[in-house]
């Protein structure tokens, strides 16, 4: 009877797996095995850094796949003499909340001074600089442009060529996977640490393809470009290397690679947390509409306390979306938006990863909330600030003010999509990967 029963158990769970393969992905031991790229380095004894003094950019998510800190293997490795640590927003250790500016410290582990690249400095100063041979760059991205992680990835870049030292990316999955483009470039006026670079909002590059990318002159890249100077925003270009991973394919989202996934950021906490990141991180810099941070699934739902769940999720699953369910949910948020209020509205729920267009989720949220709830004017109840971020996060005022006009996605539909084609086309010659 035993025996029965843990076998319609398992038989029920492997149902469970398959049944939707890129939704929260179950775990798969026969996954492939991505290697990433502080193995690869490992593997050929560290020889691009044997003999120099090394700064390292990273945070938890720089560790290997027994999930041993890039700080600790490269800080023990023979001829190796790391000399400087450099963190993203969040920190080094990441125990620092989104937005928040970080110090220096000294790491308690290593003794090794450890630089804030988000806080009163941004950019490595020259006496930072003068401290290190190399540059090493090494942080679990999430694909999305207003991720900040690949923002500090661009000023590494400028302060390596500014001040002629070559730079390693130790390249990692892109989560979302390779094949992924969506949403407009960023437009002249609406560049910031959210939007830094010309690129997509989901731009479907591992951060070393990202990297070769912003090493090409702008010119190269659009022939328009006003800075035809300019390499990704920066004025010359670096000496850059880049250690490829072994085994990654641009169709592996993170659940497929056979990787463990360690908290990217405080709200970033599960693989599949970045999965949802552009399907409601938008709306989110509005403050307006609760997206699940502050409550256990951040990025996955979204609610108001005038909205009634089941008559949002009808309206939504109405559209038929490829590869996207809806499910009604009440919730009582912790924090932030709705902290201590009950909320109704959708979990969004991924059945196919692959046909899902992520970032055009919340706006057919939003279109039929206003719909059902039409006296809830929400891009028109923020405060100008909440409004400028959340152009600098679409990267143009015209999605704004096209979509606040009717609240309809068939308005915005055409110029969110516009440039996916074009970029899909320009960033294949940067790809380091099938």
């Amino acid at each position: 009877m035993k025996r029965l029963f843990f076998f319609l158990t398992s038989f029920v769970l492997l149902m469970a797996c398959k049944a939707q393969p890129n939704a929260t992905p179950c775990t798969d031991k026969s996954a492939p095995k991505v290697k990433t790229g502080i193995e690869v380095l490992r593997e050929h004894r560290f020889d691009l850094l044997r003999g120099k003094r090394v700064g390292l950019c990273t945070n938890p998510t720089g560790v290997d796949s027994r999930l041993r800190s890039t700080i600790d293997i490269l800080h023990e490795a023979e001829g190796v003499e790391l000399v400087a640590l450099f963190g993203p927003e969040h920190g080094v250790r990441g125990n620092q909340h989104a937005g928040d500016a970080v110090g220096n410290e000294v790491d308690e582990r290593t003794g090794v001074t450890m630089y804030s690249l988000y806080g009163k400095t941004r950019r490595p100063t020259k006496e930072m600089m003068d401290q290190i041979d190399v540059m090493v760059y090494d942080l679990q991205d999430n694909g999305c442009r207003s991720y900040t992680y690949i923002s500090t990835l661009g000023v590494l870049m400028e302060a390596c060529a500014e001040y002629g030292k070559p730079l390693v990316v130790l390249d990692r999955p892109n989560p979302l996977g390779g094949e992924k483009v969506e949403g407009n470039i960023v437009e002249y006026g609406y560049f910031s640490f959210v939007s830094r670079y010309r690129i997509p909002y989901v731009y479907g590059l591992t951060c070393g393809e990202l990297a070769r990318l912003l090493n090409t002159p702008l010119c190269e890249l659009y022939p328009e470009s006003k800075d035809s100077t300019t390499y990704g925003g920066f004025q010359k270009p670096c000496q850059l290397t880049v250690v490829e991973m072994e085994g990654w394919k641009r169709s592996m989202n993170f659940g497929d690679t056979g990787l463990e996934w360690v908290v990217a950021s405080p709200h970033i906490p599960f693989a599949h947390s970045a999965y949802f990141y552009p399907a409601t991180g938008i709306f989110g810099e509005l403050g307006y509409l609760s997206i699940g941070v502050g409550y256990t699934m951040p990025f996955e739902i979204m609610g108001a306390t005038w909205v009634n769940a089941d008559s949002l999720a009808d309206a939504l699953n109405a559209l038929q979306l490829d590869g996207i369910i809806f499910r009604p949910i009440h919730y009582k948020p912790y924090y932030s938006v709705g902290k201590g209020e009950m909320l109704q509205g959708v979990q969004i729920h991924l059945t196919d990863f692959s046909k899902a267009r992520l970032s055009e989720v919340q706006f057919l949220v939003v279109q039929e909330m206003m719909r059902l709830y039409p006296d809830r004017d929400i891009l028109r109840l923020c405060n100008l600030q909440r409004l400028s971020m959340f152009d600098k996060v679409c990267g143009t005022n015209h999605i704004r003010e096209l979509f606040s006009k009717r609240y309809r996605w068939e308005d915005i539909r055409d110029y969110w999509r516009k440039d996916e084609q074009k970029f899909r086309e320009l960033s294949r010659r940067f790809y380091l990967y099938e």
